[in-house]
């Protein structure tokens, strides 16, 4: 069916430096195992939703927030690196399981000088389970609610 070849857009979730998922220190993360996707080294501390679709979970540490688009794709917007060892310390989440999100709804805030002081990295991964290949625009520096491309 024509109409369901349409992609689904990917936005900044956070304004800062955008890697390749191979290139987080996290090897997890970098190995794929999670999924393709970006992760973004912030410069600000709200974090918004890189999709359309809803909230499936809140993880009960904060650290992570699991996404579903609207055509279904599972979709992982992890706070930081090893911070689920903080037990939800330095992060305010602003969604509930069962919400409507698109880019401009904030998932969460973070302290993230707070997080650093913990010992723990502060880079935000978004990985999309079991795409294979992403469209992402050739940015570096990226803006929270910008577009980034489809899949």
């Amino acid at each position: 069916m024509f109409f369901n070849k349409k992609k689904e857009e990917i936005f900044a979730p956070v304004t800062g430096t955008m890697m390749p998922i191979e290139t987080v220190n996290d090897p997890v993360f970098a190995s794929k195992a999670m999924g393709t996707g970006f992760g973004i080294e912030p410069s600000a501390t709200e974090i918004y939703s890189p999709i359309i679709g809803k909230v499936v979970s809140v993880f009960p540490t904060k650290h992570a927030v699991l996404l579903k688009t609207k055509k279904g794709q599972s979709t992982l917007v992890h706070i930081g690196i090893d911070t689920v060892e903080l037990n939800g310390q330095g992060i305010e989440v602003h969604v509930t399981e069962g919400q409507p999100v698109d880019q401009t709804t904030k998932l969460a805030t973070a302290d993230f000088s707070a997080i650093a002081k913990q010992g723990k990295q502060t880079t935000v991964i978004v990985a999309f389970e079991g795409v294979s290949q992403l469209k992402l625009a050739d940015n570096d520096q990226v803006t929270a609610n910008q577009n980034l491309g489809t899949f």
